[in-house]
C-alpha cells in the first residue's frame, strides 16, 4: 500500500532474478503505492536488513504512488494483496492491456492467497515474505517465458 515493505522487497527479488538469469534487456521492473503514506521514502529497515541477508539491496529504492501512466507502460502488474488488487483495478484507465494479477498467483507454494504484510509483525514475518516472494517471482517469470514461446 505505501510501497515501503512488500513492494520493494518484490521489486528488489525480482532484479536479483532477473540479472541472475541475464534477462536485464527483456524485462523492466518498478514498484508503487497505491497510497501515499510514504512517497519519497525509503523502504522500512526491517525489510531492507531481510533482503540483505539473501543479498538483495533495497535500500536505495524509493516510495511511489501508481500512476495512470503505469498501467500503458507494464505488460503485469502485481498486487501483493486482495485490498491492492480492489484500488488498481478501480484506478485502471479505461483500455489499458495490463495484467493485473495478485504476485501469490504465481507461487506454487501459497498459490492465489495475499502476500501476508509484515509491517507490524516481528523479524519473521519479513523472512516469510521474501520466502514466498522468491517462490513467486520464479513462478511469474517461468509465465512470461512460456508465454513468449
Amino acid at each position: 500500500m505505501g510501497n515501503i515493505c512488500r513492494s520493494p522487497s518484490a521489486e528488489g527479488v525480482m532484479r536479483k532474478y532477473i540479472a541472475e538469469n541475464g534477462l536485464q534487456s527483456h524485462i523492466f521492473i518498478d514498484s508503487a503505492g497505491t497510497h501515499d503514506f510514504h512517497v519519497g521514502g525509503a523502504p522500512d529497515k526491517r525489510a531492507v536488513a531481510a533482503a540483505l541477508k539473501r543479498g538483495v539491496d533495497i535500500a536505495g529504492f524509493r516510495a511511489r504512488l501508481v500512476t495512470p501512466e503505469d498501467f500503458y507502460r507494464f505488460d503485469h502488474i502485481l498486487a501483493m494483496d486482495s485490498a491492492n488488487m480492489a484500488l488498481l483495478e478501480r484506478m485502471r484507465p479505461p483500455h489499458s492491456r495490463a495484467r493485473l494479477s495478485l504476485i501469490l498467483a504465481y507461487s506454487a507454494l501459497n498459490p492465489g492467497d495475499d502476500l501476508p504484510d509484515p509491517y507490524y509483525g516481528g523479524a519473521i514475518g519479513f523472512e516469510r515474505v521474501l520466502d514466498l516472494l522468491e517462490d513467486a517471482v520464479a513462478g511469474l517469470i517461468e509465465d512470461i517465458q512460456q508465454s513468449n514461446n
